[in-house]
């Protein structure tokens, strides 16, 4: 295939499918370039970490984009080279993994293994986003024509920008800003107990610069998920990087806490920021993503919708 379609561009005749190519391989490095953003976490880095992205993303463009012409060629084992690349961006997931859990450990609040995960999981995930929005990109060229592959790229970035990012904790809980109370040796948010402080200049200290902020489920699917240490230490890390955390290593009366109250599910946050702004901190944990590996959805279990037991 790649031969003819060298011989008709050398005899100054460009094959449609070679436009075809092009145009899903563009849209496919559109998308991931819309899915790449390096935010407060400050991953991935730059611009070694956004070039290692880059070129992941041109490669898994590429690949979509030759996977429908090879086909159109009966070129059947072009399903061996996505089996493949599917096996490169499990690589990637991995290596992700490795890296962030490396750089965890050098945190004064962490993200914990399971932001890491979900962090992981989304690197691997926008890839083959990225395959089929040139995949499909590159079908209606050749279908249809180069007008309906545009605008079929046009859908697929439309629905990258949909699927690039998934719910808030402000979908699931109401975030409330609470009076941080230092009752003795006694640390309270609101009415939630937290934690016992014995040292007399951290009671001060958290009676001056602590702040608290309780969050109320709206149903038992995020008492479920807000009980999740995987999300609780997820909000304590976004909380603690952009505003700061007002401690060094080997201060554990001032590390940033999340305390679940048992009797109703309410989750109350502690921590000490460098900028105390209870109103900022508000906005920050309604905004803390959602892990997919911390949701719990109780109420989709059978006995919960009065049904009987199910078998088969």
């Amino acid at each position: 295939m790649w031969e003819q379609l060298w011989t008709q561009l050398k005899a100054g005749q460009p094959h449609h499918v070679l436009y075809g190519i092009m145009l899903g391989v563009v849209f496919g490095v559109t998308a991931r370039l819309i899915m790449l953003r390096t935010d407060y976490r400050q991953y991935p880095t730059y611009p070694h970490g956004r070039i290692i992205h880059i070129s992941l993303g041109v490669i898994a463009a590429a690949l979509g984009a030759v996977a429908v012409p090879a086909l159109y060629k009966k070129d059947f084992t072009a399903i061996t080279f996505l089996t493949l690349a599917a096996q490169q961006f499990r690589d990637v997931r991995k290596m992700e993994r490795e890296t962030l859990d490396k750089i965890d450990s050098m945190e004064l609040v962490p993200r914990g293994t399971t932001y890491i995960e979900g962090i992981a999981m989304v690197f691997e995930g926008r890839n083959y986003l990225v395959i089929l929005s040139a995949l499909l990109t590159s079908l209606a060229s050749l279908a249809l024509g180069l007008p309906f592959g545009f605008g079929m790229g046009l859908l697929s970035l439309l629905l990258v920008y949909r699927l690039k990012s998934g719910k808030a904790v402000s979908h699931i809980a109401k975030a409330e800003i609470a009076d941080v109370r230092v009752d003795g040796p006694d640390l309270y948010v609101g009415d939630i107990y937290i934690m016992n402080v014995g040292l007399t200049s951290s009671q001060q200290l958290i009676a001056e610069r602590g702040l608290g902020i309780i969050l109320t489920p709206y149903n038992p699917n995020g008492k479920a998920t807000l009980s999740n240490l995987g999300q609780r230490q997820a909000i304590l890390f976004d909380v603690s990087t952009i505003l700061g955390v007002y401690r060094d290593d080997g201060e554990p009366a001032l590390v940033p806490m999340a305390k679940l109250d048992i009797k109703d599910g309410r989750l109350a946050i502690f921590l000490i920021p460098q900028e105390k702004d209870a109103t900022k901190a508000k906005i920050i944990v309604e905004k803390v993503p959602i892990l997919e590996s911390a949701v719990r959805m109780p109420t989709e279990a059978s006995v919960n919708k009065g049904k009987g037991e199910q078998h088969g």
